[in-house]
């Protein structure tokens, strides 16, 4: 499993939001500064993402995202306000390795399809979800401030053969809470897909990213399945635990 340390842009600073709640942020400088200590402490990716262009669709700070992609020595994946084929040619073209499609390719699923067909391997998607009242997991798009009535597996359903590289899932509710992941929501997506997951939201501790090492759901077809990677930000900002301390605790199991 491998450590994503998350640099969150809006009005051009680093920023964390309390469960995706633009009213409860949290400033944390230039995030190129942050994003040369991740890589320092031992990242080996980054995962950043464009809030006002989630929001807006308007990407107001792709330049940052191209500057740090220019100026990390390891790979960047990148989100927010990602909505047109260009805009995924722009940022692979201008240093990205991996672009994280959310709200239009929940609007447009083909764009999905298009997208990994120029660019396979370079794809992921992004399911940002709460839990309803009666247990389901519903997405949210538009920077989670809009919900869409379909639940994470329905979406990957309609994904399954797109090709693409990873699913990001983020658990609203719980991120930037540090208040610990949603484990049974992860195992319910590992048992759904065959896509690898990135887990995010809720990461407190060192102990947080240990039993999201330890996820594992058996496959009658290819065996055990584990988590491809978890994103942390406020907790690495915050001082709870160390990137090294991080990607030694993704290591543990392999």
């Amino acid at each position: 499993m491998d450590l994503y340390p998350a640099i969150d842009i809006r009005d051009g600073g680093a920023v964390r939001l309390t469960q995706g709640d633009f009213d409860r942020q949290s400033n944390y400088g230039d995030p190129l500064d942050l994003a040369a200590r991740f890589v320092a402490g031992g990242a080996r990716w980054l995962h950043v993402v464009d809030l006002d262009a989630a929001r807006s669709g308007v990407p107001v700070n792709r330049a940052t995202v191209l500057a740090i992609a220019g100026a990390s020595a390891v790979p960047v994946e990148t989100g927010g306000g990602v909505r047109t084929l260009d805009d995924v040619a722009e940022l692979l073209d201008g240093g990205v390795s991996r672009v994280v499609l959310g709200t239009a390719a929940l609007e447009d699923p083909g764009l999905i399809f298009r997208a990994t067909a120029i660019h396979p391997g370079r794809i992921a998607l992004g399911l940002d979800y709460r839990t309803t009242s009666d247990g389901r997991a519903e997405v949210a798009v538009r920077g989670w401030e809009q919900g869409t009535g379909r639940t994470v597996s329905e979406v990957l359903a309609e994904v399954a053969d797109a090709g693409l590289s990873a699913v990001v899932v983020t658990a609203i509710e719980r991120d930037g809470t540090l208040a610990g992941p949603d484990l049974d929501g992860l195992r319910a997506v590992l048992a759904s897909t065959g896509i690898p997951v990135i887990a995010s939201g809720g990461v407190g501790s060192v102990a947080d990213i240990e039993e999201l090492a330890g996820v594992v759901v058996e496959d009658h077809d290819s065996g055990p399945r584990r988590l491809a990677g978890a994103i942390s930000g406020k907790a690495l900002v915050d001082g709870r635990m160390t990137v090294e301390e991080a990607v030694t605790a993704c290591a543990r199991f392999g």
